[in-house]
């Protein structure tokens, strides 16, 4: 199964839209296989973001993130990355999807409610970035035979 790094940011948090977020990914037929709800430092903050570096909007992003509290996941399934960035819709809300998370629940540039990860290879680190291997589970929910079919493309 195919992980990605998925945090609520602090506007996501702050407007309690947490569970009606985490319920898309679930009925979309993903599993939650770690979640915590932390304070994001600004030490890890810049090793999440340093891609990032010497970039204009690099300050402001820093800023946002540590701003307040934030729900960190890993979400699983077949195509976990794709899928999870369909569901979360373009960067900025006013120019997402209705549909999709920024679409709905969106319209600022800079408060864009949430991150995913964009590749296996982000993911990989990004995940390390806030979870221990033990801290993350590996289980099929029952429903899993109904969601898609493992050789299916």
């Amino acid at each position: 199964m195919e992980r990605t790094l998925i945090i609520l940011k602090p506007d996501c948090v702050h407007r309690r839209l947490i569970g009606r977020i985490i319920q898309r990914f679930e009925d979309k037929g993903l599993t939650i296989a770690a979640m915590k709800l932390i304070q994001i430092t600004p030490d890890l903050a810049e090793r999440h973001y340093a891609p990032h570096k010497g970039k204009p909007f690099y300050p402001g992003l820093i800023q946002y993130i540590t701003s307040g509290p934030v729900v960190v996941m890993v979400v699983a399934g077949r195509n976990a990355i794709a899928i999870a960035r369909k569901l979360m819709g373009k960067t900025f809300g006013f120019e997402a999807e209705p549909g999709t998370i920024r679409g709905d629940f969106g319209s600022s540039k800079t408060f864009n409610l949430i991150h995913g990860s964009d590749s296996p290879e982000s993911a990989a680190t990004e995940i390390a970035l806030y979870f221990q291997e033990n801290e993350i589970l590996d289980y099929a929910p029952v429903d899993t035979p109904w969601i898609g079919r493992p050789d299916e493309v």
